[in-house]
């Protein structure tokens, strides 16, 4: 699929990759270069609340906000 540079540096991506990466008015998409130098195109359609839990481990506990805030208050007197 060949496409044109507007003069403003845009271009439409075609419907088929858009239905295939399903992007929809409003994503955001991230441009890569790998490591053999091609340009990929990376959807970034997760909130935070969709990223939530999915470093958890079994037998872990989640950490709490307040957890989270104490660790964070504890690391700065330690830094400071």
């Amino acid at each position: 699929m060949a496409n044109t540079i507007s003069d403003r540096g845009q271009i439409t991506i075609p419907q088929e990759i858009r239905d295939y990466l399903k992007l929809n008015a409003g994503t955001k998409i991230e441009f890569v270069i790998d490591e053999e130098g091609q340009v990929k195109i990376i959807p970034l359609k997760f909130s935070v609340e969709d990223l939530s839990g999915i470093l958890h481990r079994p037998g872990i506990e989640k950490a709490t906000l307040e957890d989270m805030e104490n660790a964070i208050q504890e690391a700065a007197i330690d830094w400071s």
